[in-house]
């Protein structure tokens, strides 16, 4: 199988390339996603391929854009349509919410709806008021929907690919910040990578550290780090924010007795209390020490050099690893 080497932003465009190709019922809607390639330039050189019916540009109306996408995924097609940022997607919540994830059950399983909602979310970039958020647990909370989040290049485009041929409607969330960050191989045929399966990206034997989308590298930074302080710690990149694999979170605490979750979305909430909760119930006789959270602040998210406070960094998830193993 040959392979190319991609940055994340790079996989996405590929994936969606490939299943176009393969599958003309799938298509690309959105804010400047034709011409322009969209504003990550995400969609680049779709519309050349494929034209107006298959990449369509649309107002900037993202109760329209989801709303259009519901519709159309109704009646046979399988659109992916892109929110420019995530903060962007509240607009469209009624739509999510109301109808996009709740289209099987209300039909009582005569028809699914097979679309896939892509946004770049998160911070880090410098971006105005309402681009940088975390609020992948919005999403996660409502039944009828699964929620991916990718951290490599290469789970990017397998991912995607399984998000496009699930016949149930999928968010998938892209961590911007590391759009360009890196470059990984990833195969230039099409593949797929399992949704609802977390991914063990270091095994280790003192402490388990969860951790998905853009805060994976930091976290494995960290766990390196550590390694000279004698600190041998397992990180699961979670990948697939619901459904949750429990299994995988389970089966790795029990190994090591002691948890630290990190993530940029704000503690009150977020899916670190989903885990621990988790690991009350279902290992509680394993546990050596209180899990740990390492996340963004209870706070409205802040602009420009504020980000770099607020986010979980490097030395920050280090001094939480310690704590966990140290209690």
């Amino acid at each position: 199988m040959s392979s190319q080497n991609l940055t994340i932003v790079q996989a996405v465009r590929d994936g969606l390339y490939t299943e176009m190709n393969l599958d003309d019922e799938v298509l690309v809607m959105g804010e400047d996603v034709g011409k322009n390639g969209g504003v990550f330039r995400a969609t680049e050189g779709l519309w050349d391929e494929f034209g107006d019916d298959r990449v369509i540009d649309t107002p900037l109306a993202e109760s329209g854009i989801v709303g259009t996408a519901v519709g159309m995924a109704a009646m046979g097609l399988k659109p992916v349509p892109e929110i420019q940022f995530s903060g962007f997607m509240y607009p469209g919540f009624d739509q999510i919410v109301s109808h996009m994830s709740r289209f099987r059950n209300r039909t009582r399983g005569r028809y699914t709806l097979p679309m896939v909602l892509r946004a770049p979310y998160g911070g880090g970039i410098r971006a105005p008021e309402s681009h940088s958020e975390s609020k992948e647990m919005f999403y996660a909370h409502e039944a009828g929907l699964k929620v991916v989040i990718p951290s490599t290049p290469y789970d990017t485009k397998g991912l995607l690919i399984s998000a496009i041929r699930d016949p149930d409607p999928v968010i998938f969330m892209e961590p911007k910040l590391i759009y360009r960050a890196f470059r990984g191989e990833v195969p230039e045929e099409d593949y797929t990578v399992p949704i609802g399966e977390a991914a063990v990206r270091r095994e280790g034997t003192d402490v388990s550290v969860f951790t998905f989308g853009a805060m994976t590298r930091p976290t494995l930074e960290a766990v390196e780090n550590l390694e000279d302080e004698g600190i041998d710690a397992e990180v699961v990149d979670i990948r697939t924010i619901s459904p949750l694999d429990r299994e995988t979170i389970v089966e790795s605490f029990k190994k090591t007795g002691r948890a630290v979750v990190v993530h940029e979305a704000p503690k009150n909430g977020g899916l670190g209390a989903e885990i621990t909760a988790t690991i009350q119930e279902e290992a509680l006789l394993y546990q050596e020490a209180p899990v740990k959270r390492v996340a963004g602040y209870d706070v409205p998210y802040p602009l420009y050099a504020l980000e770099d406070y607020y986010l979980p960094s490097v030395a920050r998830v280090e001094e939480g690893i310690r704590e966990a193993v140290n209690f």
